[in-house]
């Protein structure tokens, strides 16, 4: 029974109106008093006893947590977002983050540029203008190695922000540690690797979906037998509620997403606890602050009953749901941006709350352009803040058993379940990216919200509210110089002047054999970066067999 009612999803209805007192941003109607009688039991539940239902942490469904005892023998990982110029510029970052740090559990995160992210060199003419802006510019195993000069791959995790291309860059990486004589099953980190939201939301994709589908199977196949500690994907609803999704479509579409991954790897033959514990995932934690950690414990419930009756698993690894949470940027402002710092602190804490394994906060000057030393400094004292001062990290779960909580996280989890439903009926995600399903479902969200706030029914301080102040909030913004591009394109003349043409040759028609079997294309992508192929040269390798992907009639 539905303790929550939802209001009207239709973003035609004359005459209705939000109420911000009463209605979440998913448009949930929130009642003013939970209550025991507020929280859904089935039959033979004692509805004063909520603990009874939704477990302990450690435990199936995981409602709690992951873990049994979570941050109170470890704390979240402090995984800081960088990525800008040149591969020094960010090498140069990634060593102040880490000394920064001081010892506290920290990874490394890497933004490329929209050229890399796209798959083509930085002498491509459409790489014109874009090299090293948003990220950082990865071209060959040099660039690789330039980015990760000093750092100790072996023992600190990466984290690589890439989709289209990412079997490229991971063969890069790979091989660059190989070169470095480190055994690559000491490697851990993550690839985020997520294809099918780029369909639905962020527009990277290269390949037709099917084809894309199967690069994905490639690198989580090749990390199960060769990478143990590697998460070949991370399932990110992220970029879906970035595109202006509800916090219950982004749980939905997050989730049907990775069980997408988990049948197309079952179908390739693939004993599902062998790769099943590896598969990561990555959550927005945006302004509504229940929402976001009610979506966070529903998310753990939905995904380890799914693993366990939908898949068959055994493994008890593999029902659970481990996440890494970033901060919401679409709620960042460039009116009044040190409120952005806020506004972080507390997304922040509604991930931490949630359970995240991970967690990454803005900066606050991230929506005017690539944040500053400074903003990256006061973001990651952020978590700092909330590890060791507000106490949070003392006990599992804090909000367990409260009545709305527990109501939220179920009625979130019952649509979210309704929506995944509805994606099986159609065919699955890659037959609903042909259809349009999910563009057309965001789009009407996102609609809903403009409306609300256009209309003054939402209140965005700063912009559409207490605007008092707007012109005297000045800050340095990072600006990168055009020499960047300049210097990027002349080092990958240089390097091609100086490479085994034939073995080039010879690694490119390796690929795209292996595209036209069907085989795993891991192999010769690590073998083609070895003999320095670029990466726009090995992406057009398996263009040539799988074509480019410009979107269907629906678009």
């Amino acid at each position: 029974m539905s303790t929550i009612n939802r209001t009207s999803d239709s973003s035609s209805d004359q005459g209705s109106k939000t109420d911000p007192a009463t209605v979440s941003l998913s448009g949930y109607e929130i009642d003013q008093l939970y209550g025991p009688n507020r929280v859904p039991t089935t039959t033979g539940e004692d509805s004063s006893k909520p603990h009874e239902r939704i477990g302990l942490p450690g435990i199936f469904p995981f409602t709690r947590g992951v873990h049994e005892t979570m941050y109170r023998s470890r704390l979240w990982t402090m995984r800081q977002f960088a990525g800008f110029g040149s591969a020094d510029d960010t090498n140069k970052r990634f060593k102040y983050l880490l000394e920064n740090a001081k010892g506290v559990n920290t990874g490394l995160s890497t933004a490329f540029d929209l050229p890399t992210l796209m798959g083509r060199d930085s002498d491509d003419a459409l790489s014109l203008g874009e090299v090293g802006r948003c990220g950082v510019a990865i071209d060959t195993i040099e660039d690789m190695h330039r980015l990760y000069a000093d750092i100790p791959v072996d023992e600190v995790t990466v984290s690589q922000t890439i989709n289209g291309p990412a079997a490229v860059i991971w063969a890069m990486y790979i091989a660059m540690a190989r070169q470095r004589d480190i055994d690559v099953a000491k490697l851990g980190g993550t690839l985020q690797n997520d294809i099918l939201k780029e369909f639905h939301s962020q527009n990277e994709f290269i390949y037709p979906p099917e084809a894309s589908v199967k690069l994905v199977v490639d690198t989580i196949e090749y990390a199960t037998k060769h990478l143990p500690k590697w998460n070949s994907v991370s399932i990110s609803g992220y970029h879906i509620r970035e595109a202006g999704s509800s916090a219950t479509q982004e749980l939905a579409f997050t989730l049907r997403d990775g069980m997408e991954y988990v049948e197309a790897c079952m179908k390739r033959g693939l004993d599902v606890d062998s790769f099943a514990p590896r598969l990561s995932f990555f959550f927005n934690s945006h302004n509504e602050f229940f929402e976001e950690i009610c979506k966070l414990r529903a998310a753990r419930r939905i995904w380890a009953t799914a693993m366990r009756e939908r898949y068959g698993a055994k493994n008890d690894r593999s029902l659970l749901m481990r996440t890494h949470v970033q901060t919401a940027g679409c709620s960042l402002t460039e009116q009044q941006p040190l409120n952005n710092i806020v506004r972080v602190a507390y997304q922040a804490m509604a991930g931490v709350l949630g359970g995240c394994q991970s967690l990454h906060t803005d900066s606050m000057d991230e929506t005017l352009g690539l944040p500053t030393e400074t903003s990256v400094r006061v973001a990651l004292r952020t978590q700092q803040i909330l590890a060791h001062e507000t106490g949070v990290h003392r006990t599992v779960d804090p909000l367990g058993g409260s009545w709305y909580v527990e109501a939220l996280t179920d009625q979130m989890q019952a649509d979210a379940d309704e929506i995944i439903g509805q994606i099986d009926d159609m065919g699955g995600v890659v037959e609903g990216i042909h259809k349009g399903y999910f563009r057309r479902s965001i789009a009407e969200a996102s609609y809903r919200f403009g409306q609300e706030m256009e209309a003054g029914d939402r209140y965005i301080v700063g912009v559409n509210a207490f605007t008092e102040g707007n012109e005297d909030q000045q800050v340095e913004i990072l600006q990168i110089p055009h020499e960047v591009e300049t210097n990027q394109c002349e080092r990958l003349d240089a390097f091609k002047k100086q490479r085994d043409d034939d073995a080039v040759k010879t690694s490119l028609d390796a690929i795209r054999d292996a595209a036209r079997a069907d085989e795993n294309v891991m192999d010769s992508l690590v073998e083609a970066a070895l003999a320095n192929c670029t990466l726009g040269e090995m992406v057009q390798a398996m263009a040539d067999v799988y074509g480019r992907y410009t979107g269907g009639p629906e678009w």
